[in-house]
């Protein structure tokens, strides 16, 4: 059931800027960024309908269409359908994602995780991917930072519809995987909880880094290392934060998130290494955890992290991050194995 073999390294790379994330992004910048992630040994792509209104899944498919399809790994997300109809894409309700995507397409955006839908989407998907299969599919932000108090209404909407289909799916061979595409730990827990259709691999974005661990750790992590559940990490930047950016939470990062990058980056600076690769390797030292999959918009990140995934990291680094109370004390780290 384990797909972590099949996911070609630690290292894959997430396409949600290349939906015009927080700036409009030249189609020349996106297709080179992609080129460079392929030139560096990344194989693993991830990608979603929600990301510019099919706009990331767009150029992925157009990046990777001169590529062997088997020489590499695809996933994208169910839930949202694309539509012909237009919108202002300014006004979309994206819960606390705000107008995350108001640079992309202004194809309408519906929400729908029954299994026709799931269908249907994965249909839209391949097309705008210009491929014949998917590797992995992710049921995508069914959880409280879209929905609020509605979110379990629509987990269960999913639980009796996207999930069976994608459940028979991989049964069926047509698919290597499946699971939640989340922001939130609680949709997880809930999923790994239920008495039928488990999934093999899960993307959690943001919830598993420096700057917010804790609650992951508590049952999540354990649960997903027992059942055999491979997650792969969204967001080890915490939207930029820990990467020379301004966001956190897809939001201008607030005082108190700012000031504990400053205290992370001076141990680091001490230690005379770059905060993004302590963000990097402590997202993936993890047992649970079979890849990460950081964002990037431009050519030139794709270097960075390839560089950050490899650089060496002193235990005595992590040990200061423990005894400053900046990691919590039952974090694995990269460290430990020394």
């Amino acid at each position: 059931m384990s797909i972590r073999n099949k996911l070609n390294g630690k290292l894959g790379f997430g396409t949600a800027p290349l939906g015009n994330m927080f700036r409009n992004i030249p189609d020349a910048e996106a297709l080179a960024t992609v080129d460079a992630a392929w030139e560096q040994g990344i194989r693993h792509f991830d990608t979603a309908p929600l990301y510019g209104a099919g706009l990331a899944e767009l150029r992925l498919g157009e990046a990777l269409s001169g590529r062997k399809r088997a020489d590499y790994v695809l996933s994208t997300k169910v839930g949202r359908l694309i539509l012909d109809e237009i919108e202002d894409p300014s006004q979309r309700d994206l819960g606390e994602k705000g107008g995350v995507f108001e640079h992309g397409r202004p194809n309408k955006v519906v929400n729908d995780y029954s299994a026709d839908a799931t269908l249907r989407s994965i249909e839209d998907s391949l097309k705008r991917l210009k491929t014949d299969y998917l590797d992995i599919v992710y049921v995508h932000d069914v959880a409280q930072d879209f929905y609020g108090d509605e979110w379990l209404a629509q987990f269960e909407i999913a639980r009796t519809g996207a999930f069976r289909v994608l459940d028979r799916l991989r049964n069926e061979g047509v698919i290597k995987g499946w699971g939640l595409g989340v922001n939130r730990v609680e949709a997880l827990e809930t999923l790994l909880d239920l008495n039928e259709p488990q999934p093999n691999v899960s993307l959690l974005a943001g919830r598993y880094t420096l700057l917010d661990h804790e609650r992951a750790l508590q049952r999540l992590m354990p649960a997903a290392a027992r059942r055999g559940v491979d997650i792969v990490v969204g967001g080890p930047y915490s939207s930029g934060i820990l990467a020379g950016g301004a966001h956190f939470e897809y939001q201008k990062a607030p005082a108190d998130i700012i000031a504990k990058v400053e205290r992370i980056k001076s141990i680091a600076q001490k230690h005379g290494i770059s905060i993004k690769s302590a963000a990097l390797q402590f997202s993936l030292a993890h047992p649970a955890v079979a890849a990460a999959i950081p964002g990037a918009s431009r050519p030139e990140r794709i270097a960075e992290d390839s560089a950050a995934l490899d650089e060496r990291i002193p235990a005595a680094f992590w040990q200061e991050m423990r005894e400053q109370q900046l990691v919590a004390a039952d974090a694995p780290l990269p460290g430990d194995k020394e």
